[in-house]
């Protein structure tokens, strides 16, 4: 069970999932508009938030930029628009998942309780320490050689995605499902947009790894350069 804020300007899916989600044992509060939403984000603190992009008052992504400002309440976009390049800006922004319009209601409440299974295993651990690299999950701080690194959210889901098996190699199927909550596949260029980006923060290439090493076919792990 998990209290979900719902906006959704639609009056009849608004309707709809509010009574599906609740039959699924969630409490529900639906909401129509934006800014009615960031609010209700900052007083009422729900437990994950569906955020529909298409507002009338407002575009979803300033209300995504909203929520970000004052609240890590997980949010999950709801969109008709299915190209790579705007789910990966959506994703980049501060939302933790989508799904794409026409949905079930089945599949919504699979990505709530899915969303909220990565945060509680996120909450749970400790500090992780490879070679000169430094995650810290609870802060979401990274540092190398003792220098702060800036990463995004998504990149920092990734690479503590990829610490929690440390020297093991990760499936881009694996990360997708842990990461981006798409058990499915289908966004390996995701994935791979992301590690390079993340290695450049890193301080390393693809030819010259450091700490992710791709296994071509495979995967990518994360692993303490030789030495220490």
């Amino acid at each position: 069970m998990a209290r979900v804020l719902l906006v959704e300007d639609d009056d009849a899916i608004r309707t709809s999932l509010s009574k599906a989600l609740t039959a699924a044992g969630h409490v529900v509060t639906a909401l129509a508009g934006g800014a009615e939403g960031v609010a209700a984000v900052a007083r009422d603190r729900p437990d994950v938030l569906l955020l529909d992009l298409g507002l009338p008052d407002l575009d979803g992504r300033d209300v995504l930029a909203m929520v970000r400002a004052v609240s890590d309440v997980p949010v999950i976009v709801t969109t008709a628009r299915d190209d790579d390049a705007s789910m990966v800006r959506l994703l980049d922004a501060g939302a933790d998942d989508y799904v794409i319009k026409p949905f079930s209601s089945a599949q919504l409440d699979a990505r709530i309780r899915a969303v909220l299974r990565r945060l509680g295993t996120d909450q749970q651990h400790e500090v992780v320490s490879l070679g000169a690299l430094e995650i810290d999950p609870r802060s979401r701080e990274v540092t190398v050689d003792g220098k702060p690194v800036d990463l995004t959210r998504k990149e920092f889901d990734l690479l503590l995605a990829l610490s929690r098996r440390p020297g093991a190699v990760v499936t881009k199927r694996e990360l997708l499902a842990e990461v981006w909550g798409l058990p499915w596949g289908g966004g390996d260029r995701t994935v791979d947009v992301h590690l390079s980006w993340l290695r450049r923060k890193l301080g390393e290439t693809a030819a010259h790894p450091r700490y992710l090493h791709s296994v071509r076919g495979v995967g990518v792990k994360l692993a303490a350069p030789e030495g220490g």
